[in-house]
């Protein structure tokens, strides 16, 4: 239990840039663990993963469906972390060629390189399409 939420909290962290895949993992951990939260953290102020620090306070009284829904969130953030590492490993001259100068977060480096994946190489192109890489428009409901 201690690793999955230390790795929750590191992959967290990582992956800051895909917001709405994150959102969705933090609102199924928020749903799973909402007695925890209600009984054991209720009174922690949200964000700097000050509510996993209570779940690892509290991690022997986390119910099954927390600390599954705790693990299969290390899960899914892990294979996330994989996949950008492969892109990233795969694009890495079309990354400092095209994207350099970009700003790092809310997804602008992959938006980047995205919008330049005609002019990378065949590795590059390979590793995006072999992780589901696609620009996502983002709607106004979904902020």
């Amino acid at each position: 239990m201690k690793r999955t939420v230390l790795a929750v909290v590191c992959v967290m962290v990582l992956g800051a840039a895909v917001a709405p895949a994150q959102d969705t993992i933090i609102d199924s951990v928020m749903k799973a663990c909402e007695p925890e939260i209600t009984e054991y953290c209720s009174r922690v102020t949200l964000g700097e993963g000050r509510l996993l620090a209570c779940f690892y306070a509290h991690e022997d009284k986390l119910s099954g469906a927390c600390q599954y829904a705790l693990y299969d969130a290390a899960a899914q953030l892990d294979a996330f972390a994989t996949a950008v590492t492969y892109v990233a490993t795969s694009c890495h001259d079309e990354l400092l060629k095209f994207c350099g100068d970009v700003q790092l977060g809310e997804g602008r480096v992959g938006t980047c390189l995205l919008e330049h994946k005609a002019e990378a190489g065949a590795e590059c192109q390979k590793a995006i399409a072999d992780v589901g890489f696609e620009m996502v428009e983002e709607t106004p409901a979904a902020k």
